[in-house]
């Protein structure tokens, strides 16, 4: 559909205006990479430059680390759909990229997504030619759908999900969000409340395909390593999953007050896995400002824990890759996101590893999961972290309760899988 006299003057305002920041991102991107280098990386082919690659690919775009392994399981069902399918995987930011790595097979490429310009994502589009382009979960930007639309690529949107207050958001940009969304040739939605959504803000083709998040396996070997060191340790483990920023210092205050339960529980050990990399250095001054001691998973020898670490009152989950060990370790978990308005992080995962969750109040990310979540016994809510940390501690001492939410974790995660294979029939479809 071509757009109208009104669309096409907002679409050229919006590309003059990232056009003249352009220069302020580039430096933005070199100021990260001091703390991650990857960043520096490659910085041509934020402008849609770099080297191209062999035409006719399926072009998948992940933009961050959890995008990125939620494109797993459709990747690997694409691969097993079509055998010697070639891959172009795109992301936005370093833990992305550096995830995506692993999912690679020769003949593939990776390169990072060019900014929103249209010179940039011509240029892009030129360079590698893809058979297909399919965005993970919420990714739509105005000149790529604009650009993708005028080249006749088939774009998707993959594991789609779309909350009221996004959708609130997108509507009040209709005459740039709106043209985007009409573009895109199919929309894979995780709910049928997100498909309702997408199809309110204007995508033309919708289908509800499930959430690819249950197609994941925990990583056995992790999964057993954690459990190990929680023998090891002979003391319960609580864990914040996935935190966000204020979530660790609130939990910190509350841990503290809570003394003489904890006590009680037998001196339990707080385990803090923070969302972003980035920000494992400001959780540990946290930690040691509250006066606690502090392990950090990343100076683990590779034995493992030694006593004095196992003796410290906080371990923080410092790495990558690796949260299968830390539900492996823990006895319960307290699911991060979830009590600040940030909609909460996947809970999926947590199911699947067994490990009983404790969710605050803002779910909104992951509604319709959180609630059959809840409805399967697999995870409670509570108002806040205090009743989070009040209510964890007393599930500590209560061995059955615990098993049976674990076991109707590993059920619930069990009951949903097997969108990958939906999703990559899907998709394939739409290559001529």
């Amino acid at each position: 559909m071509p757009l109208s006299g009104g669309e096409r003057l907002v679409l050229g305002l919006y590309s003059t205006l990232l056009r003249l920041v352009t220069p302020l991102y580039l430096l933005r991107l070199l100021r990260r990479s001091r703390a991650e280098p990857l960043y520096r990386a490659r910085l041509r082919e934020r402008l849609g430059l770099g080297p191209a690659s062999e035409a006719g690919a399926v072009w998948v775009h992940a933009v961050s680390l959890g995008e990125t392994r939620a494109a797993a399981p459709l990747i690997a069902a694409l691969r097993a759909a079509r055998p010697g399918l070639r891959l172009l995987l795109t992301h936005s930011t370093a833990t992305g990229r550096e995830a995506g790595q692993a999912l690679l097979l020769p003949g593939d490429a990776q390169c990072w997504l060019p900014f929103d310009t249209p010179g940039a994502v011509r240029r892009f589009l030129r360079r590698h030619r893809p058979a297909v382009g399919v965005l993970m979960e919420t990714e739509i930007w105005p000149n790529l759908q604009h650009e993708a639309a005028r080249a006749g690529l088939p774009m998707v949107l993959a594991n789609a999900r779309l909350s009221e207050r996004s959708l609130r958001r997108g509507q009040r940009l209709p005459r740039l969000l709106g043209p985007a969304v009409r573009t895109l040739a199919l929309a894979l939605a995780q709910t049928e409340a997100d498909a309702q959504r997408l199809r309110q803000a204007g995508v033309p083709q919708v289908q509800v395909q499930g959430n690819l998040k249950f197609d994941l396996q925990p990583d056995e070997a992790l999964l057993a390593q954690g459990r190990a060191w929680r023998e090891q340790l002979a003391r319960p483990v609580l864990m914040l999953a996935v935190s966000r920023e204020g979530e660790e210092a609130a939990l910190l205050r509350h841990w503290q007050d809570l003394a003489p339960q904890r006590r009680a529980v037998g001196d339990p050990l707080l385990l803090i896995v923070p969302r972003h990399p980035q920000r494992f250095d400001e959780v540990a001054g946290l930690v040691q400002a509250a006066g606690l001691s502090l392990a950090r998973r990343s100076r683990f020898g590779a034995s493992g824990p030694q006593a004095q670490e196992a003796q410290a009152q906080v371990w923080l989950g410092d790495s990558l890759r690796e949260m299968s060990l830390y539900y492996g370790l823990a006895d319960l978990a307290l699911l991060g996101g979830s009590f600040q308005p940030l909609g909460g992080q996947n809970l999926i995962e947590t199911a699947a590893c067994g490990c009983p969750l404790l969710m605050g109040p803002h779910t909104f990310n992951f509604a319709e999961a959180a609630e059959l979540a809840l409805a399967a016994g697999a995870a409670r809510r509570v108002d806040d972290l205090a009743q989070g940390l009040a209510q964890g501690l007393a599930l500590l001492e209560q061995a059955a309760p615990r098993e049976v939410m674990a076991a109707a974790a590993a059920r619930f995660a069990a009951a949903h899988r097997g969108a990958a294979a939906r999703m990559a029939a899907a998709v394939l479809s739409l290559i001529p």
